[in-house]
């Protein structure tokens, strides 16, 4: 429930869904859309893999699907000799908006430092897309009571010295990362603790107009039946859901919570 920042909900689909099934999807999200409205000062993303970007993109565009086309991650480099990799400018020329940085999977399992993460961010800035950055603790770093100390810097290296202008958009996601795909999800009270400590470390990087316009989202086994208290949570502006948006409806539901 934030206080007057438009909530985002994003569906990061991770490595599933061909493009053929991709189509399928936005044309149920279409219809269910048509059918019901989210209501005012509600937004959703969805976040194929790069094989259903175009796909996706066409799908939206022509039925004016009020949905935001995001992506998973993107390189850091404009172009090169990184083979496998795709650029933001890639990703701009789809009409992608958001762009996922420093997934927790991305940090865990690729080696993405926070150094990469910046370098990411700041790829995403520059062709004028808005980046998720995500940060979060493992569950050794919350049982050692180090959970906002990993936070902090986390949150330093990503939105450091940046101008309060650049800040006040930025999406930052909340994600334990012991909550990832587990099945387990934060309780609502380290939900709301943690983003509101990212909002006053925002604050203390860039000011209070900043941190005010900042939107935190949470992620970490989201579902049906927690979305709407988590959406509840005042300084929670969105959520970024992943297994439970790989149905149309299902990311439908979580959007239209409470």
């Amino acid at each position: 429930m934030s206080d007057g920042r438009e909530l985002l909900i994003s569906g990061n689909w991770k490595m599933n869904l061909t493009h053929f099934e991709a189509i399928q999807y936005v044309q149920e999200l279409a219809a269910l859309l048509r059918a019901g409205p989210l209501r005012p000062g509600r937004a959703l993303s969805i976040h194929p893999p790069f094989t259903a970007l175009r796909s996706v993109q066409t799908a939206l565009e022509s039925d004016a699907v009020p949905v935001a086309l995001g992506a998973q991650n993107c390189h850091e480099a404009e172009k090169g000799a990184y083979t496998g990799e795709v650029s933001a400018e890639m990703l701009a020329k789809l009409n992608v908006s958001y762009v996922i940085v420093g997934h927790s999977e991305r940090r865990q399992l690729f080696g993405e430092s926070d150094g990469t993460v910046r370098a990411k961010a700041d790829a995403v800035l520059k062709k004028e897309m808005t980046p998720i950055i995500c940060v979060g603790e493992t569950l050794e770093e919350r049982e050692a009571g180090e959970a906002r100390t990993k936070v902090t810097g986390q949150l330093e290296a990503a939105i450091g010295k940046r101008p309060a202008a650049v800040v006040g958009r930025l999406v930052i996601a909340y994600e334990p990362i012991w909550a990832i795909g587990t099945g387990k999800t934060a309780s609502l009270e380290d939900a709301e603790e943690m983003a509101a400590h990212i909002r006053a470390e925002a604050e203390r990087l860039a000011g209070e107009e900043a941190a005010s316009f900042l939107r935190v989202q949470y992620g970490g086994s989201v579902n049906i039946e927690n979305a709407g208290d988590l959406l509840a949570c005042k300084n929670v502006d969105g959520l970024l859901v992943g297994g439970a948006s790989l149905k149309a409806e299902s990311l439908y539901e979580i959007a239209r919570a409470r």
